[in-house]
């Protein structure tokens, strides 16, 4: 879907200049489909009509970093009610809703990036990941809802954002198409203009591969002073066999590497155990399928005096409140003819809804550990318990028009 902003005056040519610090779109206006040559408009979908409650895209072409994005929503002749995402399918805001002839200002930070880290390097992407929005030279955001309505979008450069980066698999990732979402896509949600969320997380990445992959050097080639560094690895980490893989040498060794080079660019880091698996016993509780690999997060963690959130345990009660059948809402399980002919049951991978309560979780374990961001969390955070999870049946998210219900790499 390929959507399009209107530039400020001094850039009213029909070129934008990428190196420019601020952008402002008046939607008002008439505005092109994306390209190359303009740098900026309607991506992805075909340019909405006028009145129409049809999701769009914009996009804009900028160079890395982080933006402040100020929208200014409603209409002046019919009620609407917006949800912003960007990038890949990375949650903003999820339900603004405006009577007639009313308007809505609201603002987030958002992080853009390309695989490039300096002249020489770049970050080695799967062939999966080509297509990504978050991968390319725009910024795209997205906007959906039962009724969206998008006045204007203003986007400034911010180089005082503190920055918060994410490492770890495909619970993590910010999940590129429906049904498949992880945490990290949902965790921005939270915060105001004080905090950007970078997501280097991807299916299948073990903290070796991760690592060999050059996403950690992106983040320190990246990272300033007071930026913090959240990393989530078990899952895949628990399949390496090679001489001196497991958990208390080669993956804690590897917890170590990340410690050491992200204290040394004067970041702070944090560490999660692995979300839990649905795996039920007979008697409705969770099984353990990671191993020690959780307690050997915690213990380099204690060692090396990392906070470590535990969302093996939150995930767990999370699960065992719902129950055997309620969890499966959680996760990517659908009947046939929902997203595929074939029906589609993952233990695994969260599905939004899921997505989303992890998040919480995540912040609820930053709060417990007075990790100092969470002061910038947004005025409408209540805090959550995940033994008490949000009613899934009054939870409402709308699909993107990115569908693929290929399984992500990892379980």
């Amino acid at each position: 879907m390929k959507f399009i902003t209107l530039i400020s005056l001094a850039f009213a040519t029909s070129s934008l200049n990428a190196s420019a610090q601020s952008f402002d779109f008046d939607l008002t206006k008439e505005q092109p489909v994306y390209s190359e040559a303009t740098g900026y408009g309607y991506d992805i979908l075909a340019k909405p009509a006028k009145k129409s409650n049809s999701p769009f895209y914009f996009s804009v072409k900028v160079p890395d970093g982080n933006y402040k994005v100020t929208l200014t929503l409603g209409d002046k002749k019919r009620a609407s009610q917006t949800v912003v995402r960007a990038e890949c399918r990375r949650l903003f805001y999820e339900n603004v809703e405006t009577k007639k002839g009313k308007l809505q200002n609201v603002e987030f930070v958002v992080n853009k990036r390309s695989t490039q880290i300096d002249e020489k390097n770049r970050v080695n992407i799967k062939d999966r990941e080509k297509d990504y929005l978050h991968w390319d030279n725009k910024l795209t955001l997205e906007f959906t809802g039962s009724a969206p309505a998008v006045r204007s979008i203003k986007i400034e450069r911010d180089t005082t954002a503190t920055t918060v980066f994410l490492c770890g698999n495909s619970t993590v990732v910010d999940q590129a198409t429906e049904p498949w979402a992880s945490w990290g896509q949902m965790f921005p949600r939270w915060f105001n203009t004080n905090i950007a969320i970078c997501n280097l997380a991807e299916s299948g990445l073990t903290a070796r591969t991760f690592e060999r992959a050059h996403r950690l050097d992106y983040i320190l080639s990246k990272l300033k002073k007071g930026d913090y560094v959240i990393c989530e690895f078990g899952h895949n980490d628990e399949k390496e066999h090679s001489d001196g893989d497991g958990p208390w040498y080669h993956f804690a060794h590897e917890l170590k590497i990340f410690t050491d080079k992200v204290r040394k660019a004067g970041g702070t880091i944090l560490f999660c155990t692995p979300t839990a698996r649905r795996s039920f016993d007979e008697f409705g509780k969770i099984k353990n399928t990671h191993g020690e690999f959780p307690t050997v997060t915690k213990t380099v963690g204690q060692r090396e005096k990392v906070p470590v959130i535990d969302l093996t345990t939150m995930t767990t009660t999370f699960f065992e409140a719902l129950g055997v059948e309620g969890s499966k809402k959680a996760l990517v399980h659908y009947p046939a003819g929902t997203y595929r002919p074939q029906k589609l049951e993952d233990n695994t991978h969260f599905n939004p809804y899921g997505a989303y309560e992890v998040s919480k979780m995540v912040v609820m374990g930053l709060k417990q550990l007075n990790i100092p961001f969470v002061k910038e969390l947004r005025s409408d955070w209540k805090d959550y318990n995940p033994a008490s999870p949000d009613a899934v049946d009054q939870w409402k998210w709308y699909d993107s028009t990115m569908v693929d219900a290929t399984k992500p790499d990892g379980n």
